[in-house]
């Protein structure tokens, strides 16, 4: 489908892209060959992932790679005196692309030279400068970047986060909410999961409980585990599916702290035979849902949304969640799921017994979180969200 209005060009840029795999990144994926589809030229300029070339086109987007938005990279080797060479990649991108726009994810927080580089670009070149703010943190970097850049608009994945964004002091005029968005088509109730079976045998015919985050203590996992123990008792055949550490962002290095303590918990509990830890792709993630009787995501980090809500409620199947940060706003209690306190695992046991003894209540709430997702979230309607806020930036609204 074509854009009747002018068609611009767009810039994006973020820290990560598959094979790097996250929330943001996931979104990217949605969003970009979407507006492509639609007829926008589209770039991304992203961190460098070992044994991917420099640039490549995917699905239409033009993704340019380079080792100078690798947090991993900088994490280990320092920012300093990198600041040449980061205007330079800039100013190759911009000029390469030549974009109507510049839109940022998660570029208000990691590294203030990054984006004050790219502010600098931003207004001596008269491109507006667009933030989706897909997280906030609780530090001073945050408030100063999301503050004293002239961020012509920022777009927040959730009302949590825009609240938030409004508490630093930021006009809730140039803030919009647009929620992320999914195809539908990949997620459904009726997806094959002959695939993902024949290469994680381990799953056919065991109660699956699915964990779609990485494996680290802000995620719950700890708290999943813990709940694990008490469901056992009544399903000896249950496994837990958790994901596993490779190709993410790690940019505070910790993760591999958390999985060893995780690894601890599975051993205490006696859980070696119920926990199944895997690394796992894109175009195995459907399969997953489909196999799933129970999603499950007690983050005990104020989650800013969640893309993982949505693929579960896609595929029909009831997820748990916590009280927490953006991620009440798309599941709601005893509707397409359950919202439990953090940090509770013996409500998440009792929640997920229950949904895994009646057959009838899993149907019931798989099927209202179809429907809700078909309605309000699906990948062209945050496509036009997105659309309508680069218009209006454009047109000085």
């Amino acid at each position: 489908m074509k854009n009747t209005k002018k068609t611009i060009k767009i810039a994006h840029l973020h820290w990560g892209f598959p094979p790097t795999i996250g929330g943001v990144e996931t979104h990217l994926t949605i969003l970009l060959p979407e507006l492509v589809r639609r007829g926008y030229q589209v770039g991304l300029l992203t961190g460098m992932v070992e044994g991917e070339k420099t640039r490549c086109r995917f699905q239409g987007v033009e993704i340019y790679r380079t080792p100078l938005l690798d947090l991993n990279w900088l994490a280990k080797r320092g920012i300093e005196g990198l600041e040449e060479d980061i205007t330079e990649i800039y100013h190759d991108f911009i000029e390469s692309l030549k974009p109507d726009i510049i839109h940022t994810h998660n570029m208000h927080y990691f590294s203030e030279t990054h984006i004050r580089l790219l502010d600098e670009i931003s207004r001596e070149k008269g491109i507006p400068l667009i933030l989706t703010a897909h997280n906030v943190w609780d530090n001073i970097l945050f408030l100063r970047l999301t503050r004293e850049i002239n961020w012509s608009h920022i777009v927040a994945v959730s009302y949590y986060i825009k609240k938030e964004l409004m508490g630093t002091g930021c006009d809730d005029q140039k803030i919009t909410v647009i929620h992320h968005g999914i195809d539908t088509n990949v997620f459904h109730p009726e997806v094959n999961t002959d695939k993902v079976l024949k290469k994680h045998p381990v799953l056919k015919g065991k109660k699956v409980i699915l964990h779609p985050a990485r494996m680290s203590l802000a995620k719950g996992c700890d708290v999943s585990i813990k709940a694990l123990s008490f469901v056992k008792e009544r399903f000896p055949n249950v496994v837990l599916v958790l994901a596993g550490s490779k190709n993410i962002i790690d940019w505070d290095v910790t993760q591999q702290k958390d999985i060893a303590y995780l690894l601890d918990l599975v051993r205490i509990f006696d859980l070696k035979e119920n926990v199944y830890i895997n690394a796992f792709n894109l175009e195995e993630m459907p399969g997953l849902y489909g196999l799933a009787d129970v999603c499950i995501y007690p983050s005990s980090a104020c989650e800013p949304f969640g893309l993982t809500m949505l693929e579960s409620l896609a595929t029909a199947k009831p997820m748990i969640v916590t009280n927490m940060g953006g991620m009440p706003e798309i599941i709601h209690d005893s509707i397409t799921g359950y919202v439990i306190p953090v940090k509770d695992f013996e409500s998440l046991a009792s929640r997920t017994r229950s949904l895994l003894a009646d057959e009838k209540l899993r149907r019931r709430l798989g099927f209202a979180g179809r429907e809700n997702v078909r309605i309000r979230y699906t990948k062209e309607i945050m496509t036009e969200r997105n659309l309508e806020v680069y218009h209006q930036v454009l047109a000085g609204i």
